[in-house]
């Protein structure tokens, strides 16, 4: 079916409900979504290539065609940009710095090292945000980091966090938009500590000393990510949920709240109004746990389009910036960012699709049975024909055609490398 001709069908009927499909579709479009540059080659970035990864992260699978260089990554990017709608943010960690071959360590990284970055983003007309890495290194081998007992090793990785903050203001210096500055350290134990007290208030002293300097808040954002547990460090984390709660407060930094760092049965979509209670902004790390954190792709599935739908019903569009966050080397690497960044945009389609104004105005009337009964009924809207007419005006394939396209680049590219 025509796209045009479809979507005029899709007018009509989600009209009944009170809903405006333009304006749906424009709000989805100008909504950032920052795409991580990790899952193009498994987290190994040009610091040290080939060197293992640690910190109790994994990415398990060798799919053919991972990227090698910095140029092999953008073109990766490139393409699987040109399959994805909406705007784009790409989100990049320390180690993928550009440093021209040359050994730079990690608390004497700078603006300079992500210059090339910058310019290509600007070619792109992409906007960056930043992660400072606190693992794969040999200063974080006995699994500690910000809140490490000795004081040299402590002062390096503070240092690094000062740098990442220093080079993320001059992402959003340069390309004109906010940039968001990722912290999380792996700290923690494998067994049972009896002094978790000192572990904190030690990574509390570190962060005292990484925010001890403004960086204006128009380019740069500073984030705070929590995690239950990672492997090595199943007993205790260090920067726990309510410890970062707390230093986001103090700090007037945003929380980061990743959508696999939390126990099983617990949902990020639950804790979004929650934060904004008390906090001006979030950033969502977006990744599908399987039993634990395991960063599987993104599916368009109920907890995704309950994240999509909190942010649009409490009014936070603002307030919240949407990252991705998974790393998949068992299938095509570029099949990953594009079917997880489509489905982020499919969520965030869906809510927009979302009667709010009546379903809200029901719940205020204690109408609870029209409730249920409209959030079931609207399931079986045309959403499909919405997605494709949005695809349509954004450029890129409509339905699975895209697909097609990753396994011509594939046969043409990758398994080639």
């Amino acid at each position: 079916m025509n796209t045009q001709k479809a979507l005029e069908i899709a007018r009509e009927i989600y009209s009944k409900y009170g809903v405006d499909v333009d304006a749906a579709i424009k709000s989805v479009a100008e909504t950032p979504v920052s795409i991580h540059c990790w899952q193009g080659d498994d987290v190994s970035g040009f610091e040290n290539p080939g060197g293992d990864l640690t910190g109790g992260i994994q990415s398990t699978g060798n799919y053919p065609g991972k990227a090698r260089t910095i140029d092999e990554l953008r073109a990766d990017f490139d393409f699987a940009s040109k399959l994805i709608p909406g705007k784009k943010k790409l989100s990049l960690h320390a180690v993928y710095l550009d440093a021209a071959g040359k050994k730079v360590e990690r608390n004497e990284i700078a603006p300079e090292h992500f210059a090339s970055w910058v310019q290509w983003a600007k070619e792109k007309g992409l906007g960056l945000d930043f992660n400072p890495t606190f693992f794969s290194h040999p200063l974080s081998s006995d699994g500690f980091t910000l809140s490490h007992d000795d004081p040299a090793i402590r002062n390096f990785w503070i240092e690094h966090g000062k740098q990442s903050r220093r080079i993320s203001e001059y992402f959003g210096r340069e390309l004109g938009q906010v940039s968001c500055n990722n912290l999380w350290v792996p700290d923690g134990f494998k067994d049972i500590p009896v002094n978790r007290a000192r572990k904190r208030q030690q990574l509390a002293e570190a962060y005292a000393e990484i925010f001890s300097f403004e960086t204006d808040d128009n380019c740069n954002l500073d984030a705070l990510e929590s995690k239950v547990f990672g492997i090595g460090a199943e007993s205790c984390t260090i920067g726990s949920h309510e410890f970062y709660m707390g230093c986001a407060m103090k700090h007037g930094k945003l929380l980061t709240l990743d959508t696999g760092h939390f126990h099983p049965t617990e949902v990020v979509s639950d804790k979004i109004s929650g934060a904004l209670t008390y906090l001006d902004a979030v950033m969502l790390h977006v990744s599908r746990p399987v039993r634990w954190d395991s960063d599987h792709v993104v599916i368009f599935d109920d907890e995704l389009k309950t994240i999509a739908s909190e942010i649009k019903r409490g009014g936070y569009e603002k307030r919240v910036h949407i990252g991705l966050d998974f790393f998949d080397g068992s299938i095509n690497r570029i099949a990953c960012w594009a079917i997880g960044s489509r489905n982020m945009q499919k969520a965030l389609l869906w809510a927009a699709l979302e009667p709010i104004e009546m379903l809200q105005k029901f719940e205020a009337e204690g109408d609870f049975t029209s409730r249920l009964a409209y959030l079931e009924e609207i399931k079986t809207l045309p959403f499909g024909l919405v997605w494709n007419a949005y695809c349509d005006m954004q450029n890129v394939p409509c339905g699975d055609s895209w697909i097609s396209q990753v396994k011509k680049y594939e046969s043409d590219v990758l398994f080639n490398r």
